[in-house]
């Protein structure tokens, strides 16, 4: 695991090594998406989303090199987290300002990332590689977004 600490390819995939955590991986990843959150949402909306589409893009190269380098015949590792980030920044696309929009989205993101309801379940079973492991938790994230939002409209 010494490789995870000197190539960025592996570092990013492991969430700077939040993936690395004893329990809930995934939890750990999305809280440590939280902290990157904080400075990506001073961006104005477009570039938001520009960063966030590379970063998806980036992220099916990263999580299938990491996979196969790291944790070879695996589907989809714990560890590799950079999915949870990718999918809570899709969540928190346009979302209001304010701590509870981002708890609100956290704990939306984490129950469908865990639960996996049709069709977040579909992609997670059916898809494969560095897209397969990305894809799950961009429509976790795109689901999240959407229910973001409807909050968002029926407290306004």
């Amino acid at each position: 695991m010494k490789t995870i600490w000197r190539n960025p390819v592996h570092l990013l995939a492991v969430g700077f090594g939040s993936g690395l955590a004893p329990r809930a991986p995934g939890t750990a990843g999305t809280a440590a998406a939280a902290l990157l959150y904080l400075p990506l949402s001073l961006l104005p909306l477009w570039a938001y989303g520009l960063a966030v589409a590379a970063a998806a893009v980036a992220g099916i190269y990263l999580c299938d090199r990491a996979c196969r380098d790291l944790y070879p015949g695996e589907k989809d590792p714990a560890a590799i987290v950079w999915d949870e980030f990718v999918g809570f920044w899709i969540t928190l696309i346009g979302v209001p300002d304010g701590w509870h929009w981002l708890l609100a989205g956290f704990v939306l993101f984490r129950l469908l990332d865990i639960l996996k309801p049709w069709p977040v379940k579909w992609a997670d079973r059916r898809v494969g590689g560095g897209l397969g492991i990305m894809l799950d938790d961009i429509i976790a994230g795109i689901m999240s977004a959407v229910g973001l939002q409807a909050m968002s409209v029926l407290l306004s």
